[in-house]
């Protein structure tokens, strides 16, 4: 199957998905987890280990086409360095986060940082950051356990819109019900 071809159908489930037509279709039910980096050997690692879990893998090399996906693509996860092509990637992240809060995002770095670095990075949104070389279980762990915290949250606004849309009906039914109770009371007098 081509690249083309791939991207094709990850669109039509994620289409699908969006539409509610999930349980009519067979869709593959793990996130989408985009990798960005340079490096091509370490996206083909990332992208292995991911795959071998069953997560729908998205790998680009460059800050364009990453938020490209975000737009294409309901996308869970972000695998990231800390700088492609001398952009501030924590920048970008803290742009992200802005439009997809629930967005997992665990950066890796080849450089021990100083302290005020690392605390900017955090600061940014990053969930989890390591020094390479880290190992696959290492990534697993993190990326299961950041993906679970993202269903939480997910759901927890979920529940919120529908306790806001309970509390809006039952408004308006009280007024429905008053407006009504008031209607009779002055038919009952006039009479």
């Amino acid at each position: 199957m081509t690249q083309d071809s791939i991207q094709l159908v990850r669109k039509l489930l994620y289409t699908l998905h969006r539409s509610g037509s999930e349980r009519e279709v067979l869709v593959m039910t793990k996130e989408t987890i985009l990798i960005l980096d340079k490096d091509f050997h370490a996206q083909w690692t990332l992208r292995t280990i991911l795959e071998s879990e069953r997560y729908i893998v998205l790998a680009v090399d460059s800050v364009e086409r990453a938020l490209t996906n975000f737009q294409e693509f309901e996308v869970s996860g972000l695998i990231t360095e800390d700088r492609i092509d001398h952009i501030n990637v924590p920048e970008i992240i803290r742009e992200l986060k802005r439009d997809f809060p629930e967005l997992y995002v665990m950066m890796l770095t080849a450089e021990n940082l100083e302290e005020k670095e690392y605390k900017k990075i955090m600061n940014a949104g990053i969930d989890d950051l390591f020094l390479k070389p880290i190992s696959a279980e290492k990534i697993l762990i993190h990326l299961k356990k950041g993906l679970r915290h993202r269903k939480l949250l997910l759901q927890k606004k979920r529940l919120e819109q529908r306790l806001s849309e309970l509390k809006t009906n039952r408004n308006v039914q009280e007024v429905t019900l008053s407006r009504s109770s008031l209607s009779q009371k002055k038919s009952f007098t006039v009479r």
